[in-house]
């Protein structure tokens, strides 16, 4: 009897807890038919469906947002499946409830053959140890696993577990589902059918829209406005629009301060700002504040953004985002919010620019590539300058125009590499031409160093160590380099749409700020080999395909061949070069090429070095150990160089050009000679390469002091040279011809 007496005593409590449980717990369907929503998981003939129908489950984790029905899920699979079900809450339960679950789920697989199904809510609570405690036993078919989770299960459940079940996604409801489940609470004798409930079409449609697709919102603010609204004197309950707006008075948003919903909507608020939508950034922040997200975290974010995806391109946005943000720290809210509000727009309507990823490819090259050793003039020069030269040779750009000097600043091993990229926004737009014009200037004096020297002095192999570099840039070869092309482009006179001919486009110099002059244009670009054309290429690579000059590579000789392969009939508004002609033998034949390029009233401009009136070694010491014979005939050899009729290097001078051009159909030739001054250091491998014996193409400065000197005289020369100039800075003189020239309008009347 006391059994009996304990199982009345035990319903009717349970019988007491059912009726006082809120009406979304009374309400929980049981079976599938009665489950609203989720169509597309639990439609007629899907998987899930037929697998709850045929009791055939295996592990399952339901993911998605409150109120869609994860939990009620799982207790219709309780109710449908002949498998024991136990349920915990990963709240609450730790790994010793976990091993008296399995030991249950053993002891009936082995008694009973029973499966058992264990659900576990919140499943993305359970720490590593817990989810590993479990995964054996998932593995091995003594449990299947249905979880239930608001975060997204490939972040928050072990890889192995979520590998073994199936991932089913909950979707919020939609407003017609959320209708049906308030008829239905007034109509279930679980809900109010025992009372006269009258729900005005407005106030259910603010339930609606204020639940957002949250059931368990929906049911909880139409049983505080049912409970509390007192009946009529005909003993109806009417909720009107007022009763249902004091129920539920703010929107149920879909946010989590550290779950999916919270990185989901700050992605968004950051691909708004990324976009310049200040509309839709407004929207996405104030979704965030709206739900209670802290406005420290918005700034932070915002903080980043400005030098991530601002930068340079607007350098105030971080300064603004700070100041915002300090603001906000001295108001607090509900004023603090008017600082955020200006933060986002300023960033929304910035000009943007992700240029500050330079430093991320910086460390990208730094992770994967071989260590670069500092290049010794930037070393320390404090400890040991005088043991190894660390130090020596660096220039100090405050003691140039512009307080900058082209000199080598990456390891050896990176020179010419570019990490850093412009942007063409704002602030940067200007600042990207300064960039560009002077990584140009370094490229072309570091190549003026090592590939082709213009004076007459050295026709051997190019030397690649440092000296090389600073014997070419030590001074003001930058800023000579600089001068040459503004002094040429300015003769050019270029209009936007122009067509520009860059005849010795090795190094770029004049490539790339004829592409900044004539936009709507077009530049081709004449390389004399393979090499430096594929360079140029690889560099234009950035560039739309319009954009994009058209590279040919080959000897200037063969220049109308090169341009009517790529482009019959192609001719040119201006033609443009940088030691392109000095060094040909059939100067005639060249310049009457380009007269047939160019068009009528097209212009020409060249910078060509006068290696006659190249600088003199001899001028550059005084030899005292040399036999004052032995000097004069030195003097004599030396000379001889720049009167050898047969070198196309120093065969002419200015006028001798100029009367070649006019004489080739070109008008207003104008010739203007310059004489270059440079500090140069003459490094002990510089002295090597003059001195070297060279070949039969390749005539070295000793090959033509043979011709007067004898091989024990040429050696004693040698030791002189460099017993008086090696490792010391030397004036160094060099000579430059800036030729302009143009075609006729129409050809002069007879």
């Amino acid at each position: 009897m006391q059994k009996n007496g304990m199982d009345l005593f035990e319903a009717g409590m349970r019988a007491s807890i059912e009726k006082d449980q809120p009406l979304a717990a009374r309400l929980r369907p049981r079976r599938l038919e009665e489950f609203a929503g989720q169509e597309h998981i639990l439609g007629q003939g899907r998987l899930l469906r037929r697998a709850i129908q045929a009791d055939q489950l295996s592990s399952l984790i339901f993911y998605g947002p409150p109120g869609t029905g994860k939990t009620t899920l799982a207790m219709v699979i309780a109710n449908t499946t002949r498998s024991h079900f136990i349920s915990i809450n990963a709240v609450l339960a730790g790994v010793a409830d976990i091993r008296r679950s399995i030991e249950e789920a053993q002891e009936r697989r082995k008694l009973h053959q029973q499966r058992t199904i264990l659900f576990v809510d919140e499943v993305h609570r359970f720490n590593k140890a817990q989810q590993d405690a479990l995964l054996p036993w998932v593995e091995n078919g003594v449990v299947v696993l249905i979880g239930a989770t608001t975060e997204n299960p490939y972040f928050s459940v072990n890889r192995p577990l979520l590998s073994r079940s199936r991932v089913f996604q909950l979707k919020a409801l939609d407003e017609e589902g959320l209708r049906h489940i308030a008829r239905q609470a007034l109509a279930d004798p679980r809900g109010y059918a025992h009372l006269a409930v009258e729900l005005a079409p407005q106030a259910l449609e603010h339930l609606v829209n204020v639940a957002n697709g949250d059931a368990r919102t929906l049911l909880n603010a139409l049983e505080l406005a049912v409970e509390t609204t007192p009946p009529d004197g005909e003993g109806r309950i009417r909720v009107g629009l007022e009763v249902a707006e004091e129920s539920i008075q703010r929107r149920a948003l879909l946010y989590d301060k550290e779950g999916d919903y919270h990185f989901d909507t700050i992605s968004a608020f950051i691909k708004s700002l990324r976009g310049s939508d200040p509309d839709a950034a407004m929207y996405w922040m104030a979704r965030m504040v709206y739900a209670g997200e802290d406005p420290h975290f918005i700034f932070r974010r915002m903080l980043i953004f400005a030098s991530e995806d601002v930068g340079l391109a607007d350098p105030q946005a971080l300064a603004v985002v700070a100041a915002a943000a300090e603001s906000f720290d001295r108001v607090g809210l509900p004023e603090g919010r008017f600082p955020l509000a200006q933060a986002a727009l300023y960033l929304a309507t910035a000009p943007k620019s992700n240029s500050v990823f330079a430093f991320f490819d910086a460390l990208a090259a730094v992770e994967k590539e071989h260590e670069g050793e500092v290049p010794s003039h930037l070393k320390d020069a404090s400890r040991d300058s005088e043991g190894f030269g660390h130090g020596a040779n660096y220039l100090y750009p405050h003691a140039y125009r512009d307080h900058w000097v082209a000199q080598q600043y990456l390891p050896a091993s990176l020179q010419g590499r570019l990490f850093y990229q412009p942007s063409a926004q704002g602030y940067e737009a200007g600042l990207a031409a300064q960039v560009l014009r002077r990584r140009e200037l370094q490229l072309a004096a570091m190549l003026e160093g090592r590939n082709a020297p213009p004076e007459v002095l050295t026709f051997s192999s190019p030397d690649k160590e440092r000296e090389q570099w600073l014997q070419r840039v030590a001074g003001e070869v930058s800023a000579q380099l600089a001068a040459a092309r503004q002094e040429l482009f300015a003769a050019l006179s270029l209009q936007r749409h122009h067509l520009v001919l860059d005849l010795n486009a090795r190094s770029g110099l004049l490539t790339w700020e004829a592409l900044r002059q004539v936009p709507e244009g077009g530049v081709w670009a004449l390389c004399p080999d393979k090499a430096s054309a594929v360079v140029l290429q690889e560099r234009a690579a950035h560039l739309a395909d319009l954009d994009r000059p058209v590279v040919l590579h080959g000897p200037l000789a063969r220049l109308t061949q090169l341009v009517e392969e790529r482009s019959p009939g192609q001719r040119f508004d201006a033609l443009v070069g940088h030691h392109a002609l000095g060094g040909l033998a059939d100067k005639a034949g060249a310049i009457a090429q380009l007269r047939a390029l160019l068009l009528p009233g097209g212009r020409l401009a060249l910078a060509e070095n006068l290696g006659r009136r190249a600088q003199r070694l001899h001028a550059l010491a005084a030899l005292p150990d040399l036999a004052p014979q032995l000097r004069e005939r030195l003097v004599l050899a030396e000379e001889a160089i720049y009167a050898e009729g047969g070198n196309p290097l120093v065969n002419w001078d200015a006028e001798e050009l100029a009367a070649l051009f006019r004489a080739g159909g070109f008008s207003q030739v104008q010739a203007r000679v310059e004489v270059l001054q440079s500090r140069r250091r003459l490094t002990p491998q510089q002295l090597a390469h003059w001195f070297n014996p060279g070949g039969e193409t390749h005539h070295t400065y000793a090959h033509h002091l043979r011709r007067l000197l004898s091989e024990e005289e040429v050696h004693e020369v040698r030791r002189a040279y460099e017993r008086e100039l090696a490792n010391r800075n030397v004036d160094w003189s060099s000579t430059q011809l800036v030729l302009t020239a143009r075609v006729d309008l129409s050809p002069p009347s007879s």
